[in-house]
């Protein structure tokens, strides 16, 4: 993980390997961004015009490195995109701050040690700086022998410390800032780790397993039923999802308490380790990226765990409904009726559609608790990738209001969101003749139907949201911003978010 040091603006930069500066995209060409001045400085005041004869614009996104100057402490200077220049007295989006940071700690690979001179002007625009670096240096090298070689010659590797020159000397909001980012940003990279980790390692055991681990090391309270003690239950949606595969089902408590909180969230993650999906089995071409069907437990996972990190005065429970999907001679196949926990029957149509069945016994379970709201996670449906594409994660809702109020926090935290819709007529559409409701309803408006779903697992008069986070959760593509190629970790820093608001008393 790359370490983060915090230096005042007005210090001499340390000695580094690199000097990462801003520039923005203005009408006459790139102007460079405040922080930068004695970078600017050592070439007589005409970087801008360097970096212009270099074809460098300003744009977002774009990575520019040339020779430092005489009289600067590194060799090398690192420009990077912020976009376009903003109205004077307005400062620099926090967003591109964010991205542009993350762009240059992935440009730095193999670097030992980088100053990052973006611009600063509160704690708020260090904090996403201090994010950016940490989510844009992530790699995940587990399993690659030769990425090991390579580190043991001191030329691989995510980038190894970056110094952040911005702040006021003995201005504590800077430090905070530094620390929440550090707090958010390792356990965010722990649900990517969590994501990107092959399924032949990573069964519901093994993730039951990890979550104990950080139990122990944060001081959370932990209950992990298996399989014995899911049948004893009446968990049918687990059980009946984990039925084919030789990996027996898990449902992980994990809970954070703060003595003084008088608010209590409850998240829900959907943690199907590998998906094939059953019975009516995926088509080739849609299995490899399976591992990734848990990214909505691990968000939670990780959730819970900044939460503690950070001390926030709200109580927080996670829910990990794990399993595995697979098909044999056991496994549930369509036409089977379930009994869920909350006693409900489900008439399984299709077994692809497994997600939901785990989430709602794991719902009625959060729901039991009575807290002040719900949020579940969840990689669910393909139809919520073809509405909002693979950037950008659906939001549905029991509550206008809270609906709402976690679309302005997702869109704060820099991940991409869109409130959708719950149509009542699309309810009739699971209405099955051998049992309360069937886990499939119409095509069109398939996320939406999945929604419907999941809200009958609702108790009564509890405030619910669903976050369909099914584009956005894994990046098949090239990497962008600060986020990898692989698991993004999507919706941990809105969950993280969501709790500090609560434990402010900004929401509800």
């Amino acid at each position: 993980m790359t370490a983060l040091t915090l230096k005042p603006a007005a210090a001499p930069g340390p000695r580094a390997d690199a000097i990462v500066i801003g520039v923005a995209k203005a009408g006459t060409g790139p102007v460079v961004a405040p922080g930068a001045e004695a970078v600017d400085q050592a070439y007589d005041g005409g970087l801008a015009g360097v970096l212009k004869t270099l074809g460098a614009s300003g744009a977002e996104g774009e990575l520019t490195k040339l020779p430092a100057a005489a009289g600067l402490d590194t060799p090398l200077v690192v420009a990077v995109g912020l976009g376009a220049e903003p109205e004077a007295d307005a400062g620099y989006d926090a967003e591109a701050l964010r991205r542009a940071a993350g762009v240059a700690a992935r440009g730095l690979s193999g670097t030992k040690k980088a100053s990052f001179a973006l611009p600063v002007d509160g704690p708020g625009a260090l904090a996403a700086i201090a994010e950016g670096v940490l989510l844009g240096a992530y790699a995940f090298d587990a399993y690659k022998e030769s990425s090991k070689d390579d580190k043991a010659k001191d030329d691989g590797g995510p980038l190894g410390e970056a110094v952040l020159l911005g702040g006021e000397e003995g201005e504590a909001g800077y430090q905070a800032a530094v620390d929440r980012a550090t707090a958010v940003g390792e356990e965010l990279n722990r649900a990517r780790d969590l994501v990107n980790t092959p399924p032949n390692d990573l069964d519901p055991a093994a993730f039951a397993a990890i979550a104990q681990a950080a139990a122990d090391e944060h001081g959370l309270t932990i209950e992990v039923l298996d399989e014995q003690a899911l049948k004893e239950g009446g968990y049918g949606g687990i059980l009946g999802v984990g039925a084919g595969s030789a990996s027996a089902p898990r449902l992980v408590k994990l809970a954070y308490r703060h003595p003084e909180a008088d608010k209590h969230l409850a998240y829900v993650g959907k943690g199907i380790t590998y998906d094939s999906g059953g019975i009516s089995l995926k088509p080739a071409g849609h299995n490899e990226t399976m591992k990734c069907d848990m990214a909505g437990a691990a968000a939670v996972f990780a959730a819970v765990v900044a939460a503690a990190r950070l001390g926030l005065k709200v109580n927080v429970t996670g829910w990990l409904a794990l399993a595995e999907n697979m098909p044999s001679g056991s496994a549930t196949r369509p036409g089977d009726v379930l009994r869920m926990y909350s006693g409900k029957t489900v008439e399984v149509l299709n077994t692809d559609a497994e997600g939901r069945l785990v989430l709602a016994d794991a719902l009625w379970a959060a729901s039991a608790e009575e807290p002040d709201a719900i949020v579940d996670v969840a990689t669910l449906t393909g139809a919520m990738v073809l509405a909002l594409g693979n950037r950008t994660f659906g939001i549905m809702a029991n509550d206008d209001a809270f609906r709402t109020s976690l679309h302005e926090v997702a869109e704060e935290s820099g991940e991409p969101a869109w409130q959708m819709p719950l149509p009542e007529h699309l309810r009739k559409g699971m209405d099955s003749p051998v049992a309360d409701i069937a886990n499939m309803g119409e095509r069109m408006g398939g996320g939406l139907v999945a929604g419907l779903f999941l809200r009958e697992f609702v108790g009564e008069g509890i405030t619910w949201a669903h976050l369909d986070i099914a584009g956005p959760a894994f990046n098949e593509g090239g990497p962008f911003g600060y986020t990898p190629k692989g698991g993004t970790g999507t919706a941990v820093r809105t969950l993280v978010r969501l709790a500090e608001q609560t434990a402010d008393g900004e929401l509800g």
